[in-house]
């Protein structure tokens, strides 16, 4: 059937049952027929979402309502808000969008559902990044952190504890994933970077700057700290009392001589900041770079040796999400996994969760560009139109083997997370 044979049939329906109720009210006024069925109009099906703003956009939305009937209402959050909502008021949310750091956070709250892997379309095509821990090609990745695959699965829908085996219950259906580095203005910087040591570089003193979420935050001070010989950590994603006491004490004595600009929270922060100038080497997430890049500013997503600090987001949906809701959460994630969604986000520098359905998506010179470190044939384009890079272009840190292939950690909850927040506020005060 084609899709205008479809949509005919859809309105042919639509128009009947219209008809056929119209009909019955006059009746029904009439007296003339009585104990006719009330035809009530169907449901609109709207699904509340709570995330960061990482996956959420208008044409996301538009995109999703056009192809499913669904309607998504936004709802944006900081990270630790969102964590704060979930466990608080699991009543005021439909489906979830998460980073998998958060679930030793959220798991025991009883508050989210564990998926059904078998309801999930795709899910045999998510890249093994999340159910292996290693690339297509089989390479293992660094899993120092909440990596996502220690936490991916439920002994059960209604579990508090992650088992350490596949289950058919899965906490998030990964959505996207990326490597972050440092961003860097090179024309302002004029030389090569290449360690996460330089952050803390006296060169740099009151132009640098570090994003102020304590989970992720303490994470980039960690590579530094590394990168600096200061220490080695066992494992930066779960540092001990002393640990998280000695990088606090060397980011405040950094702090203290001036070195930071700012502590940025959100996206836009840490754009204005680079795009000004008023920094030049500061923690970045890659479509954050693109931004800067497309407002005709030099930034570089820049590659470092000792590589890249990992994320994951993915779906989950409230305990209190049932009946119609909870098919339309399911169909939305199939929906999301299908290819547009992912081809949108590759193409602000994001990766897919699941590669083949985001790959039919996007121009053989989009994927080139993208996933497999080539030059751009022609000027690369973002979702809206804009001018992202001109022809001959190859992006930041090349391709996506390379960028995953490099990561050394990802974003965690410590077992002393309390403690580590209270130090990161404390350093924050100085």
């Amino acid at each position: 059937m084609t899709d205008s044979v479809k949509l005919d049939a859809k309105v042919s329906r639509r128009s009947l049952l219209k008809g056929a109720a119209g009909i019955a009210g006059l009746a029904a006024g009439s007296g003339a027929i009585t104990g006719f069925p009330y035809i009530k109009a169907s449901e609109p099906k709207v699904l509340r979402y709570l995330g960061t703003g990482v996956n959420e956009g208008d044409l996301i939305g538009q995109q999703c309502f056009k192809d499913t009937g669904i309607k998504i209402e936004y709802i944006s959050a900081t990270t630790d808000d969102v964590t704060k909502r979930v466990v608080t008021q699991p009543n005021s949310f439909d489906v979830l969008d998460t980073e998998y750091f958060s679930l030793k956070k959220l798991v025991p709250s009883g508050n989210i559902l564990g998926l059904e892997a078998k309801k999930i379309k795709e899910f045999n095509n998510i890249t093994p990044v999340f159910t292996k821990g290693q690339l297509p090609n089989g390479k293992k990745i660094g899993d120092q952190g909440t990596a996502p695959w220690k936490v991916l699965y439920l002994d059960g829908a209604n579990s508090k504890n992650f088992s350490k085996t596949a289950t058919d219950y899965v906490t998030l259906i990964p959505t996207v994933y990326n490597a972050d580095t440092l961003g860097i203005r090179p024309d302002l910087i004029k030389r090569p970077i290449t360690s996460w040591a330089e952050l803390l570089n006296p060169e740099f003193k009151g132009k640098a700057s570090i994003l102020n979420i304590p989970s992720i935050g303490i994470m980039d001070a960690a590579m530094v700290i590394e990168a600096t010989g200061q220490h080695k950590y066992a494992d930066k994603g779960n540092m001990t009392k002393e640990e998280i006491d000695l990088t606090m004490k060397i980011m405040t004595e950094a702090k203290k001589a001036g070195q930071f600009r700012a502590f940025w929270k959100d996206f836009n922060e840490s754009v204005n900041l680079m795009a000004s100038g008023e920094t030049v080497i500061q923690s970045m997430w890659s479509p954050a770079v693109t931004k800067v890049r497309s407002m005709g500013i030099p930034c570089t997503f820049q590659p470092l040796k000792e590589g890249y600090r990992s994320w994951a987001s993915g779906f989950c949906i409230s305990k209190a999400t049932t009946g119609p809701k909870l098919e339309w959460a399911y169909e939305f994630v199939n929906w999301f996994l299908s290819g547009w969604a992912g081809g949108y986000l590759n193409r602000q520098g994001y990766y897919s969760a699941v590669l083949s359905t985001a790959k039919a998506n996007m121009t053989v010179d989009e994927w080139g560009y993208w996933m497999e470190g080539k030059a751009a044939k022609s000027d690369i384009k973002a979702p809206d139109g804009s001018l992202l890079e001109k022809a001959g272009a190859v992006r930041d840190g090349g391709s996506y083997d390379d960028r995953m292939g490099g990561v050394a950690c990802w974003n965690a909850v410590k077992d002393e997370h309390d403690y580590m927040v209270r130090k990161w506020n404390e350093f924050i005060a100085a």
